[in-house]
């Protein structure tokens, strides 16, 4: 039985945030969908992943891409990417898989299912981009389950955020201290502090384990006067700048860095928000860059559930807490504002006075005063192309095609609404 985390037809709602990664590769909590699925299955379960198609050249060098062609087994065990891996799930998974023949469902969303590889593939590859959940199921003997949490909303990966946060502490090897800390940084409850080898923290940097967890990662930075407290994740390599105030719930990628404020949010690796300013309850992906200055509403001013605008329709989220959704490679001027619950598309480019519209078209360029044009697919390229470059990171050939089909896709998209 070979085992496929799979995307769905659910994967459209996550756009801009899934332009450039399945929908397995969101964060929410300190790690990944897929990560999750790695650490509670462990070394010993081997999956393959299934992408869409476009997605598939520039992420088989470091995911196990599911070949129908260059396998004998026709048995399959398809888990939704959209899950989150909890030790029930991988006890599913590896101990009582659904019998061939059958789908695990709960409510409109199929979380298992066993078919054989022909139902879903050909010689050539997948029959569709993403899994046809429904059509599966509807073939298939329907087990009802309930009980199980997995994201169905664009929004869900910082909804999420808070519990996942908590329920991963208990994963986590707190109390080592191996890097380097200054004998002037003030660690506060050590037991409930880890910061790896090659890891450095600054003098006057305050480090708080008493409300809950601070993990820097190897190679990770704090310097002077930053402080963490209440939960906060950092990967490898991340750097927390001067005087930064990161509290309640804060994970951040590998590579990133960041400063000002930021509370209740997800920072993807190689993102910038290194200066001043607030960001709370967002989602920051990856090649990103906040200016300084750069605020984010989280709270309505009547304390209502928050509300967000995708093609055109204002959405309910049931938030009440909701701030920057942000698709990659887009960037905002010094000082920008955005309003609770933005949406900003990918390699948008936004800057001005006063609060842009609360859903920022992908491939554009402007500000809430003079309004939106498009922006340029080969310049936004050669600005993605230049930032990678300052992390050390060529654009691949594979990536670049990604990027031009994501811009064509979704200026098509702009022409049909």
């Amino acid at each position: 039985m070979q085992i496929v985390i799979f995307e769905d037809e659910v994967v459209y709602r996550f756009g801009p945030l899934v332009h450039f990664k399945p929908v397995y590769c969101l964060s929410t909590g300190c790690r990944t969908l897929l990560e999750k699925f790695r650490f509670h299955l462990g070394a010993g379960v081997v999956f393959s992943c299934h992408f869409r198609s476009y997605l598939k050249p520039v992420f088989r060098d470091r995911l196990p891409v599911f070949q129908p062609e260059s396998h004998q087994e026709r048995d399959l065990l398809l888990v939704n990417g959209r899950l989150i891996c909890t030790e029930r799930v991988a006890s599913i998974i590896r101990d009582s898989p659904p019998a061939p023949g059958q789908c695990l469902v709960q409510g409109d969303d199929l979380l298992f299912a066993r078919t054989d590889a022909g139902k879903i593939a050909n010689q050539d590859g997948w029959s569709h981009d993403v899994v046809d959940s429904q059509l599966l199921a509807s073939a298939a003997e329907i087990v009802t389950m309930d009980g199980f949490k997995l994201l169905r909303n664009i929004w869900d990966p910082v909804a999420c955020h808070p519990e996942e946060v908590e329920r991963e502490a208990g994963t986590l090897e707190l109390g080592r201290i191996m890097g380097e800390v200054s004998s002037h940084a003030v660690l506060e409850n050590p037991e409930n502090i880890y910061i790896g080898e090659g890891a450095r923290v600054k003098a006057g940097a305050v480090l708080d384990g008493q409300t809950g967890f601070v993990y820097v990662s190897p190679g990770a930075l704090v310097e002077p006067r930053a402080v963490l407290a209440g939960n906060v994740f950092l990967g490898c390599s991340a750097v927390v700048k001067t005087g930064a105030n990161l509290h309640c719930n804060v994970s951040i990628g590998k590579g990133a860095k960041t400063g000002g404020e930021i509370e209740d949010s997800i920072v993807e690796r190689y993102a910038n928000k290194q200066h001043d300013g607030f960001l709370g309850h967002s989602y920051i992906s990856s090649w990103c860059n906040l200016g300084a200055g750069s605020n984010t509403s989280d709270l309505r001013n009547n304390y209502g559930k928050v509300k967000i605008v995708l093609d055109g329709r204002e959405i309910e989220t049931g938030e009440q807490f909701l701030g920057l959704l942000m698709g990659e490679h887009t960037k905002c001027s010094i000082n920008s504002m955005f309003n609770t619950g933005t949406v900003a598309g990918t390699s948008a480019n936004i800057f001005g006075s006063g609060f842009p519209p609360k859903n920022i078209p992908s491939f554009s360029w402007g500000g809430p005063g003079e309004g939106f044009q498009h922006y340029a697919m080969d310049k936004a390229l050669e600005t993605a192309r230049v930032v990678m470059a300052r992390r050390n990171i060529t654009m691949s050939p594979d990536y670049e095609k990604m990027f031009r089909y994501v811009a064509a896709m979704e200026q098509g998209r702009k022409v049909r609404l």
